[in-house]
């Protein structure tokens, strides 16, 4: 009778695999798995707190206790820049975001007769998965879910889908209802009604022209660098406070004492409004930039915002050689025609902030082949008990 094979590590989508190659779901290193696939638990194993794991697609690694979940963000990139031929560099302590500590999610809604359902969607389905508990995302959040069944039960009609977009802004919680029809005076006095009794930061609208603001009784903001920042709909922000005080931490290392930087995908200003001297900031989202230029003015800091698409106007060589170091937080798909640049030029220091390790490590190629160093990486899991790693490194000329 074959012997029971240890699950060894977790795959990137968080299955357990033995030495010989075999995979097992909802396993963690340490679990036996017997030749029939009977699994005895391991060390490494932890209870899963939440009632609807593992059928919410919200998380997929509740199952493994901390060092493995911290194991399994670095392996994530480690294997990523290895895929591409390099070594790992310095692996700095994974941070993991708190439980309840996710300030921004977007959730499903759908109305079936008198119910609503409204949660995220089950795991590789579009079926919805009822919240009645969560345990990533922030109070706040969460204490509106139940409050905004009775709202769309308003505002939906029978078998009507949307999506509700939940934002913690400095104010409090910044909602945007997207595919969803106010029409009517009394759907109209339901949404005010609704924002006024749970004291909402904003309520907004997006039917397919656009958002909508429907209540703001005073302009909603998000403090970013300490410097209040004007929040447009939709904008993006780290997933927690948490993780956005470690990549900053990160990238104020990476930068150094550098006066003169250029903040690239720069978006509100997380990592422009939190670096000494000179900034030039590029964004090509219009809104985003307009907001961080308003916020920059009205504290007096030297940022100075380029309304710029980065994919067909990167920074040239040229450009490039004012600046004493640069910081990359591009979307996942990466900044291969920037980082083609960067890699020619002549910048001493390079802060890259990633959300996707695979397109990191295809641009760490690039600037390695540049002559750039990768002094290490802070692997940031700000997704708590998800498969989505995020990380900062530094690169310095050789």
């Amino acid at each position: 009778m074959a012997e029971a094979e240890p699950i060894v590590r977790l795959a990137a989508r968080g299955d357990g695999v033995t030495a010989s190659g075999r995979f097992f779901p909802m396993t963690a290193p340490g679990d036996l798995v017997s030749a029939e696939g009977a699994v005895t638990p391991g060390p490494h194993r932890a209870v899963p707190p939440c009632r609807h794991f593992p059928e919410c697609g919200g998380c997929q690694l509740q199952h493994v206790d901390d060092e493995t979940y911290a194991g399994f963000v670095a392996e994530r990139i480690v294997t990523a820049l290895q895929a591409q031929g390099l070594a790992a560099p310095d692996m700095r302590p994974a941070h993991l975001s708190p439980p309840n500590t996710r300030r921004r999610a977007s959730l499903r809604a759908e109305r079936r007769g008198g119910q609503v359902l409204l949660g995220f969607n089950a795991e590789a389905s579009h079926r919805i998965v009822d919240m009645r508990e969560c345990h990533i995302l922030r109070p706040e959040l969460f204490a509106l879910v139940a409050p905004l069944r009775g709202l769309l039960a308003c505002l939906l009609p029978k078998r009507g889908q949307g999506e509700v977009r939940l934002t913690l802004a400095d104010q409090g919680v910044d909602i945007l209802l997207h595919g969803i029809a106010v029409e009517g005076l009394d759907a109209a006095e339901a949404v005010t009604d609704f924002a006024r009794a749970h004291g909402v930061a904003r309520l907004a609208l997006d039917d397919g022209y656009g958002a909508q603001t429907l209540w703001e009784p005073e302009p909603a903001t998000v403090t970013l660098g300490g410097i209040p920042v004007p929040l447009p709909h939709g904008a993006f922000l780290q997933a927690t406070r948490e993780g956005e005080a470690a990549l900053v931490a990160a990238v104020r290392e990476a930068v150094g004492e550098a006066r003169i930087v250029a903040d690239l995908f720069a978006g509100l200003g997380t990592f422009a409004l939190a670096l000494e001297g000179r900034v030039l900031a590029a964004e090509a989202a219009r809104d985003a930039a307009l907001a961080l230029k308003a916020a920059a003015g009205r504290a007096q800091r030297t940022v100075f915002v380029d309304h710029r698409d980065l994919y067909r106007r990167p920074l040239d060589g040229k450009e490039l050689a004012r600046f004493e170091a640069v910081v990359l937080d591009p979307p996942r798909a990466g900044a291969r025609e920037q980082v083609a640049q960067l890699a020619e030029s002549a910048v001493p220091a390079i802060a890259y902030v990633s959300c996707n390790p695979a397109t990191f490590a295809r641009d760490a190629a690039m600037l390695v082949s540049g002559g750039f160093r990768m002094d290490w990486v802070r692997p940031v899991g700000q997704f708590r008990w998800s498969t989505h790693v995020e990380l900062a490194a530094r690169f310095r000329r050789e």
